[in-house]
């Protein structure tokens, strides 16, 4: 029989990345906190998301993932998310032109602070310590008081989490995703790039048939889907 999962289910599970907190006192303080927190993630996201992925699973659509092998405490910064929400809006438009098919947007973003290793410790000039396990372990920097495990460090990844999905929401929802702002997306992406031309051509084509569905009564008003 299926083991029924739980919250706690994966303390029971063999597990090779796990850090070594030298405080475990700290550590089960941090995690009631975490405990009482909000979820950064809601039920109907994630019931939407099921539904989504299962038309790409039917090759009803096309699945877009990608983001930072690691996200950075030092390099959270409202226009970097939004940097990186706006190239995902470019990718995904491009594909669902070019394609003609539905494109589903997954972001590691938004609690991407950890980092798998190949081994729990590196030694640099014969020093060694624990390896960087990514900011919500410890620092990068290679000193013992920074490489050792903090537990507060998961607030702190955990507040970063919150507010970038916050902005996202934000950003998804306040008119910044509809497509009809696709021109600028473009512009905005490549105009030092020397593929800029390629760029302007496809957006001026996608303005166009975008105007053509207003010009028919489909717009973002009656269609949400055009929001993002």
């Amino acid at each position: 029989m299926t083991e029924r999962w739980t919250p706690d289910s994966w303390r029971n599970k063999p597990i090779q990345q796990v850090p070594a907190y030298p405080d475990l006192e700290a550590l089960e303080s941090v995690e009631q906190q975490l405990a009482g927190f909000p979820p950064l993630v809601f039920a109907g996201e994630a019931r939407k998301l099921k539904k989504t992925l299962a038309k790409v699973a039917k090759g009803e659509a096309f699945l877009l993932q990608g983001g930072d092998c690691a996200e950075s405490f030092a390099e959270h910064s409202a226009d970097n998310i939004r940097d990186f929400f706006r190239l995902f809006l470019q990718m995904a438009v491009v594909l669902t032109y070019a394609g003609g098919s539905p494109v589903v947007r997954v972001g590691r973003v938004a609690g991407q602070f950890a980092k798998p290793r190949s081994a729990p410790t590196e030694t640099i000039d014969g020093v060694e310590l624990p390896s960087y396990r990514g900011d919500i372990i410890s620092d990068i920097a290679f000193t013992p008081e920074a490489r050792t495990p903090d537990p507060r460090r998961q607030l702190m990844a955990y507040r970063q989490s919150a507010a970038t999905l916050n902005l996202i929401r934000a950003f998804a929802t306040g008119g910044y995703a509809n497509l009809e702002n696709a021109h600028r997306w473009m512009l905005g992406f490549v105009k030092d790039s020397p593929q800029s031309s390629r760029y302007s051509e496809l957006a001026e084509r996608i303005t166009e048939s975008i105007n053509f569905m207003r010009a028919i009564g489909i717009d973002p008003e009656t269609h949400p889907e055009m929001r993002s």
